[in-house]
């Protein structure tokens, strides 16, 4: 019975690993097919049909776990010259903790839902492209994040406050792009004016006080909520006693 136990856990170890190694191997093919690669810069990302253990290991860009083994710990594919949108492939990298795509030439908007894409990523670099849109609250929910660099893009509309819920972030960057109203409150020390250069509607924290026309709508409907459900029950609980 010990055999038999022992037997069934290794071929269900074997298979997990084989789908993990399947899975990355896919999630690289997958990106060279969607990226365009103006000057042959993935050239080593070929014969996809190697059954060698740890082939993609030597793929520029491509670090690994392990040599021996087709797990993709980090991609760093910056200053490539690569078009296109974010790949959402990524999601099939499972094991992926740090993505750079820096000075590149890449568009479109961050998926909404990065950090399913990216779940255990400690960091993100996404400067020096032409990603424009809003930047997604969503990147709250990568609680592992150590460092987030978005500067040099396209982007609008607010920093989500939830990104103020990041407890790991030691390095952060939003400057130049095109973003407006108040800061996430960061912990001390994480951030500096410089972190927020030419986004010239920005207000709060290292920056210059907001106003009240600073702040979106939503965020001032919520007072008035918390404002009237406050003053309510103060009202109740006066009557009460």
């Amino acid at each position: 019975m010990h055999a038999f136990w022992c037997s069934s856990l290794l071929s269900f170890y074997m298979v997990v690993v084989a789908h993990g190694v399947e899975s990355d191997i896919s999630c690289l093919k997958s990106i060279k097919n969607t990226l365009e690669d103006p000057h042959n810069k993935l050239s080593s990302w070929k014969n996809f049909n190697n059954k060698t253990n740890g082939f993609i290991c030597d793929f520029v860009g491509v670090e690994c776990w392990h040599p021996g083994e087709n797990k993709v710990l980090h991609l760093n594919l910056t200053n490539m010259g690569l078009k296109g949108e974010f790949p959402r492939d990524l999601r099939d990298c499972p094991s992926l903790t740090s993505l750079n795509l820096s000075h590149n030439e890449l568009t479109g908007p961050i998926p909404s839902d990065i950090s399913t894409l990216l779940p255990y990523a400690t960091s993100i670099d996404l400067s020096n492209n032409k990603f424009n849109g809003e930047i997604p609250p969503s990147l709250a929910n990568c609680s592992y994040l150590n460092s987030l660099r978005l500067d040099n893009n396209m982007l609008s509309g607010h920093i989500p406050q939830e990104l103020g819920q990041l407890q790991r972030i030691r390095n952060i960057s939003f400057a130049n792009n095109n973003l407006s109203g108040p800061l996430p409150l960061f912990r001390d020390g994480v951030t500096s004016a410089e972190a927020y250069a030419n986004n010239t509607q920005l207000c709060g924290g290292p920056l210059p006080p907001c106003s009240s026309d600073d702040f979106p709508q939503s965020f001032k409907d919520g007072l008035v909520v918390g404002y009237a459900f406050s003053l309510t029950s103060s009202i109740f609980l006066y009557m009460f006693l």
